[in-house]
């Protein structure tokens, strides 16, 4: 029984291979079929992405059902990963090749059709991202991007900008020197 889990049916380097490959070509699928797909899954998105783990199996872990062989795939996996993402951090120009830039999909309070469509990206989504993220609607947004990473990130017209911490601190001074002048008034 321990012999049939560390026992390796296929060479350790064409177990690294297999499983380099399978990153790297699904990594391609995932850059070219765009960032909508890391944005927000809905339930099509998270079946496709359920079953392709199951597809590609076989073609990391080939003819090995060992313990050894699983571990030596998910080692390779993790240690392709984290040498991917170093790189990307280390070289704007391979990140932005790898992962692509911003896409405006708001533009002064108005949709982008064009590159909603090309990014495959509902109305009702971006609504949902600007409601989130602001509280108001799309009307009210300066500049709304998709990021290569597949976040929404909203910037509202100047107009509809919430209050900020500095904001709250000056009304409360104001306030603090109002109440301290009716004080003031009230003792005489």
């Amino acid at each position: 029984m321990w012999q049939d889990m560390v026992t390796l049916e296929i060479p350790v380097a064409d177990k690294i291979l297999r499983t380099v490959l399978v990153y790297v070509v699904i990594v391609a699928l995932f850059r070219f079929t765009g960032k909508r797909g890391l944005a927000n899954m809905n339930t099509f998105d998270f079946v496709v992405i359920f079953l392709l783990s199951n597809v590609v199996q076989n073609a990391v872990i080939g003819a090995d059902y060992s313990l050894l062989g699983g571990i030596i795939g998910a080692t390779t996996l993790v240690a392709v990963n984290a040498l991917l993402n170093r790189w990307l951090a280390s070289d704007e120009h391979a990140a932005r090749l790898l992962e692509g830039s911003s896409t405006t999909v708001v533009r002064d309070g108005k949709l982008v059709r064009s590159a909603l469509r090309r990014l495959g990206l509902r109305s009702g989504e971006v609504s949902q991202a600007v409601r989130v993220q602001t509280g108001g609607t799309v009307r009210t947004v300066e500049r709304g991007s998709l990021e290569p990473d597949g976040r929404l990130l909203i910037v509202p017209l100047p107009s509809a900008q919430q209050a900020t911490r500095g904001d709250i601190d000056r009304l409360e001074q104001r306030l603090a020197a109002i109440e301290q002048l009716v004080r003031e008034r009230g003792a005489r």
